[in-house]
């Protein structure tokens, strides 16, 4: 990438595939030291199988998240990237809440944990929002309801953090390559409207996120706090 996080250290949450692997790739090209977090021991296998320092970890767990962090010595940048989706079944208030518990309260447990960490480096936070933060997700209440909530936290902890140097950005991808999307980009049917609609024609790849993720990352954006940062090809004003 066109960053370089030499004697950086990043830890990217839920990083052991699509979006939040693309990231860490890069990161780990651009000299940093990265660690990243699946969300079985599976996962965190398959991520040390290419190098990376993985872990499993489960975000809805506040003990198990203060006991990893504190094998840190140092953080600069922290990158959530944890989500959950489960389509049609977030109408029971029941799986709302799990739903928002993973992709909201798991956010804010994350930077809570690693707030004295980033505080001592002057570091930086990227949330990861959703298109659905600016939809309205009729298939998935929750979903839409913690990422649009994600985007308000991004703001929140900016203003809050601030005073320690800390930055709090957030990234909103748009329809991204991924092995969770792969079905609907294959499908020419399901495919169409969303090409259509994108003014760059494409589905955009992990790589089209990692970009934007270490510039917000990086001394480039030192001036650059409370933003949701799409990054869906056109896609919100298509």
């Amino acid at each position: 990438m066109r960053f370089e996080f030499g004697g950086k250290a990043v830890l990217v949450v839920s990083a052991t595939s699509g979006i939040g692997a693309g990231i860490a790739n890069a990161f780990q090209q651009a000299g940093a030291r990265v660690r990243v977090t699946g969300r079985t021991e599976q996962e965190a296998n398959e991520a040390r199988s290419r190098g990376l320092d993985a872990a499993p970890l489960d975000v809805a767990d506040a003990d198990a998240i203060a006991r990893y962090v504190t094998q840190f010595d140092r953080l600069d940048a922290l990158v959530n990237c944890a989500g959950l989706i489960r389509r049609q079944e977030e109408h029971d208030p029941a799986v709302f809440a799990q739903v928002v518990d993973v992709n909201l309260t798991g956010t804010m447990r994350l930077c809570t944990a690693c707030r004295p960490l980033l505080a001592a480096t002057r570091g930086a936070i990227v949330n990861t929002a959703s298109m659905y933060t600016f939809f309205g997700a009729g298939h998935a209440p929750g979903y839409g309801a913690s990422k649009g909530a994600v985007a308000q936290l991004t703001k929140a902890l900016a203003v809050a953090y601030a005073k320690e140097g800390i930055r709090v950005n957030a990234v909103a991808p748009g329809w991204i390559r991924t092995p969770l999307t792969a079905p609907v980009a294959a499908d020419p049917v399901r495919s169409r409207p969303i090409l259509e609609r994108t003014p760059l024609g494409r589905w955009g790849e992990p790589e089209d996120v990692a970009g934007p993720v270490l510039f917000l990352c990086s001394d480039a954006a030192r001036f650059v706090t409370g933003v949701v940062l799409p990054v869906d090809g056109g896609y919100l004003v298509g």
